[in-house]
């Protein structure tokens, strides 16, 4: 029996979901980066975006917001977290903790958080280079550059 065809463009349709909430927290006046994490069968266990200015909590991460949405499950095998940045080192954990074996990353030209490490590792990491993401980001820091340097933990320079 043939092994089942693979759907180029699955990714991409994961990758939309996370850029909804990303745009949901843009649109919210928070930090426009949104995350879903996909079950084995490609279906959506749990959306999120950032929240940390929204809920005035800096724990509340696009990663963490969708798998705190996914709600209990009783393993991660086979499942996907897509994000539309490279997930920084605490999202890059929760990826380890769990062994989420996948990683679909929209863009990391704009920050380039863990996804080396995990590779190192052995998560599967796709970078899909998506230029509607890399947009998204860069509209936000020429807005907010001050709220970017704060969530990204740097000074601004200049």
């Amino acid at each position: 029996m043939p092994a089942p065809q693979e759907d180029p463009d699955r990714f991409r349709r994961w990758l939309e979901v996370a850029a909804a909430e990303a745009r949901s927290g843009f649109d919210e006046g928070g930090i426009p980066i949104g995350a879903a994490l996909i079950g084995s069968g490609g279906e959506v266990l749990g959306r999120g975006r950032n929240r940390r200015v929204q809920d005035g909590d800096p724990s509340v991460h696009a990663e963490t917001a969708a798998f705190r949405d996914a709600g209990r499950q009783r393993g991660y095998a086979g499942t996907t977290m897509v994000t539309t940045l490279s997930p920084c080192w605490y999202c890059s954990g929760l990826v380890r903790q769990f062994a989420i074996p996948r990683v679909v990353v929209g863009e990391s030209r704009t920050f380039t958080g863990g996804h080396d490490w995990l590779a190192e590792h052995g998560v599967e990491v796709v970078v899909l280079d998506d230029p509607g993401c890399a947009a998204m980001m860069a509209e936000f820091i020429a807005q907010r550059p001050e709220l970017w340097h704060e969530d990204i933990g740097e000074e601004p320079t200049g």
